[in-house]
């Protein structure tokens, strides 16, 4: 009995793909103060249209769009946070030997490759390949459209993307697709409190149904206009869309990608259980398009043939002891009631129709053959598919058999057990199985199944609809490169745990070690010698089936009269053919595999209240009527409700508020203290649908400090962007109050009479943090006691409860130049990290996988740097960011 090789001990092996690419250097929001005025300021990219397309699809206001390029501003993208899910769970576990650093630490100098040249860190947009940074994965809060522009046209991504995965809205109806809350999933249509209130929602909701199917028709062409630049020449989009617009998407389809490029219609089933007043539907549908259908990069999938099931239902014979017969229908069912070593096999025909060609006697491949006495000839109107020397082969390889009145090919269940997918997919239903985060969740294998068929490990997906994050997390698993976009908080705040917490098979890669012994175990051929290098793109080590076929045996030339079974069937396995399984590559159970490095990015607006300007001439109406129409409305209402914290009673209230003729401060009034005193107070207003930035406070400010100036400054947002907080506390005698508007001020009149005035202009918390020292070594500990909650008239600030947030990250080395999740914990009530617990039970104890889930930090050492900083998300994706020193003053 041959022994067991000893098992390796030590950690277990946790690892992260790593790609050879590297990616434009782009600017975190820390140093967004070093982007050159002319990077920051939008230039304006034209996609010409091309009116005289015949056919078209024609929609309301489509000429007009016609009359003019597709006009979208480039505006950059800015880094908020980096995060490394590799670290973050070395981070759990202490496996360093004395002396040397913990393996979180490497992972983190290692993010960018840059060195530690700061020139280099501020070299943004450059091409120069030693002053670009690693690759990392990307997902970005934005409206699609303006980032895939600036990806295309500002970071030199045009032509580089391989496959997109695009998920537009499906029907008209208002927060169909949207979830306002990480807790909350089951969301009802036409139900005021499950309308989505994120103004980047909002927005894009009113973009894509302001005109119904109209408006619906200009949003998907704009977007896919620019998805087409993005798209390399072998390159792929698919759009899953439902039943309801199919029809239009195809036609813009074929009107922007040219139907010489039309692919497939996939069909593939969403459910099982549907009911509806006529017939109930249980589909949707994948448009698939290529850049170019004659260079198209397509990798075909199989599904297992299974005798007397789905691929198999032709095998209706056995052959057993040299006697051929077909089996009973019990046998067909049940095929494990056929005896060891019997073999099942099809009779497919042996001719082909000899169109345009010469036919009967004489003719190529019209022939007599005989069999047991008997000569078989094709009819005139066809030939046999090898020629005399072929058949003979195949007779003698007994692949010959009588049927009926002619004769037919012998095809055995093992020659080919795999058959290829077509365009119905039926084994897709989303149910039970799945674990589901969000309201509207594609099933893993539909996207799955659109990757493996068109990239390569190492190529870039894209997915402007992000949703709970399938795409990225699909893409993660195969060794694709990805970047998603949503503009949802909530979808990215979803996402982002997904793929911080997620687990995944290790693939033996086809360019190491271990995958070079494996693809020698399963080839017979032992490789050439080379440094394996540990690269991606050489793909994994993949499953094989043979692919036996009648062209291979009847040009067998090993294969002769007289031959026994066994060596027949030896000589067609040595010129057989085989397939590769690229949906099964080895494994290796013994390692753990999790995410690579991602960032977490966003659009930043560049001016107050110009986000119409931000959109493409197809989207604007009445662009400063609008402006001017939010403004006074935001106005209105701001001198009747005042500005409220959470905490009842505790308002300010304007004895005056007027309009104010400033760039940055719009309104300017006054209010009286507890004190008795009077106060000047200045108004800055954000954009109707996008998020005030750490910019628009500091040029705020700067208006407020001017002339005369104010005592307080309320700057008042639908959203803000985490980096808000440390702005404002930069102003010394000037107050700056960030102020959340609710998102109900911009859904019209009907929903704001349903909210109370004192809810609608609430002064922005901002996370109650304790930071002790833990031993003696000096290590620290955070606490998260709740939300700072600040009394606009009394300037007192004190905690609330931790109910609301989700999770809350640590950089405990903040360096002032970006954000990195070193330390990761998730309050909202999930348990993301269950699957990994599982894995790696026996190296992590208990209290540190519940440390995971805790208002308390696990201990760390002192930051080399002198600062720490942290964020706080809450479940409606709000983000805030405080950055305190060693001693845990805010900086």
């Amino acid at each position: 009995m041959a022994k067991r090789s000893p098992r390796k001990t030590g950690p277990t092996p946790i690892e992260a793909i790593k790609h050879k690419e590297s990616r434009i250097n782009i600017p975190t929001e820390e140093l967004r103060d070093f982007v050159a005025d002319e990077e920051q300021a939008p230039k304006r990219m034209l996609y010409p249209r091309d009116p005289s397309l015949d056919p078209q699809l024609v929609w309301k206001g489509k000429d007009e769009q016609d009359a003019s390029p597709l006009e979208v501003p480039v505006v950059p993208v800015y880094i908020q946070e980096k995060v490394h899910p590799q670290a973050l769970i070395e981070n759990l576990r202490q496996t360093a030997k004395a002396g040397e650093p913990e393996p979180e630490l490497t992972l983190f100098s290692d993010f960018n490759g840059l060195e530690d040249d700061f020139s280099k860190k501020v070299d943004f947009y450059s091409h120069q390949a030693d002053r670009q940074p690693h690759w990392s994965n990307r997902m970005i809060l934005g409206d699609s459209l303006l980032v895939m522009t600036s990806l295309a046209e500002k970071e030199g991504l045009k032509g580089k993307v391989q496959t997109i995965y695009f998920d537009p809205p499906y029907g008209i109806k208002f927060g169909s697709n949207w979830q306002v809350s990480t807790r909350k999933r089951d969301v009802k249509d036409g139900k005021i409190e499950d309308a989505t209130r994120q103004p980047e929602q909002i927005r894009a909701f009113r973009d894509t149904w302001k005109l119904g199917v109209h408006s619906y028709l200009a949003y998907l062409r704009d977007r896919l206009t620019v998805a087409r630049e993005l798209l390399t020449e072998s390159g792929s989009i698919f759009v899953q869309i439902g039943d309801e617009n199919v029809h239009l998407v195809r036609s813009l389809l074929d009107e922007i990608l040219g139907s010489e490029n039309f692919c497939s219609l996939i069909t593939f089933k969403k459910t099982s259980g549907a009911t509806g007043e006529l017939l109930p539907g249980t589909t949707d549908y994948i448009v698939w398009y290529a850049r170019s259908f004659e260079q198209v990069k397509y990798r075909s999938l199989f599904r297992e043939r299974a005798v007397g099931g789905e691929g198999g239902e032709a095998y209706a014979f056995v052959e057993y002891n040299g006697t051929r017969r077909r089996m009973t229908q019990e046998e067909l069912e049940t095929p494990d009631l056929l005896p060891s070593g019997a073999r099942v096999y099809r009779l497919q025909i042996l001719t082909s129709q000899a169109q345009g060609r010469q036919k009967g006697e004489g003719a190529a491949s019209w022939f007599p053959v005989k069999i047991g006495g008997r000569e078989y000839r094709p009819s005139m109107q066809a030939r046999w598919k090898t020629n005399e020397t072929g058949m003979a082969t195949l007779i003698a390889a007994q692949r010959v058999a009588v049927a009926g009145e002619g004769i037919s090919y012998v095809r055995y269940h093992e020659d080919f057990p795999a058959y290829p997918i077509t365009n119905f997919w039926d084994d897709t239903q989303s149910g039970s199985g799945m674990d589901k985060v969000y309201v509207v969740q594609t099933s893993a294998k539909i996207i799955e199944r659109c990757i493996l068929m068109t990239t390569d490990p190492g190529d870039l997906v894209l997915d402007p609809t992000c949703g709970s994050g399938t795409t990225a997390y699909v893409a993660e698993e195969w060794g694709r490169r990805w970047i998603t976009i949503d503009t949802s908080r909530v979808a990215l705040a979803l996402a982002r745990t997904r793929l911080m917490s997620a687990r995944y098979p290790y693939y033996l890669l086809a360019d190491s070690p271990d995958g070079v012994r494996r693809e020698a175990e399963v080839t017979g051929k032992v490789p050439p010698e080379y440094k394996t290098q540990g690269d991606v793109r050489r793909g994994f080590v993949y499953k094989r089936v043979p692919h036996v076929t009648l062209k291979s045996i009847a040009n067998n030339p090993d294969i002769r009269e007289g031959m026994t079974r066994e060596e027949i069937d030896a000589a067609i396995q040595r010129h057989a053919d085989t397939e590769l399984l690229y949906d099964k590559p080895y494994e290796d159970p013994r390692r753990i595999r999790v995410a690579g490095p991602f960032t977490v990015e966003s659009l930043s607006p560049h001016r107050v209240l110009a986000t119409d300007e931000e959109r493409p001439v197809a989207e604007r109406e009445g662009q400063r009527d609008n402006v001017v129409q939010f403004e006074q409305m935001i106005l209105d209402n701001l001198r009747k409700a005042g500005v409220q914290n959470t905490v009842k009673n505790e308002r300010l209230v304007f004895t005056r508020l007027e309009p104010h003729a400033g760039r940055w401060i719009q309104a300017a009034g006054e209010y009286v203290d507890s004190d008795g005193k009077t106060r000047r107070i200045g108004v800055s207003i954000g954009p109707e649908h996008g998020t005030v930035g750490a910019q628009h406070v500091k040029e705020a400010a700067k208006e407020a400090v001017q002339g005369i100036g104010f005592d307080v400054l309320v700057v008042c947002a639908f959203a803000f962007d985490p980096h808000v907080s440390e702005e404002a506390r930069r102003y010394g005698k000037l107050t700056v109050l960030a102020t959340r508007m609710n998102p109900d001020l911009s859904m019209g009149d009907e929903l704001l009479k349903k909210t109370g005035a004192g809810n609608l202009f609430m002064v922005f918390g901002e996370p109650d943090i304790t930071i002790a020292t833990e031993d003696v070594e000096g290590n620290l500990t955070v606490e998260v006691r709740g939300v700072d909650v600040y009394d606009p008239t009394t300037g007192q600030i004190r905690s609330h409860s931790t109910d609301d947030i989700a999770c809350w990250f640590i950089d405990t080395n903040y360096n002032g130049e970006s954000f990195f999740v070193r330390h990761a914990y998730f309050t909202g009530g999930d348990q993301p990290y269950e699957k990994l617990k599982r894995a790696l039970r026996a190296e992590i104890d208990e209290a540190a996988w519940s440390s995971l889930y805790s208002t308390v930090s696990r201990p760390f050492a002192p930051p080399e740097t002198g600062k720490i900083a942290v964020k706080v998300i809450n479940h409606y994706g709000d983000e805030v960011l405080k950055v305190y020193d060693l001693v845990g003053v805010p900086a």
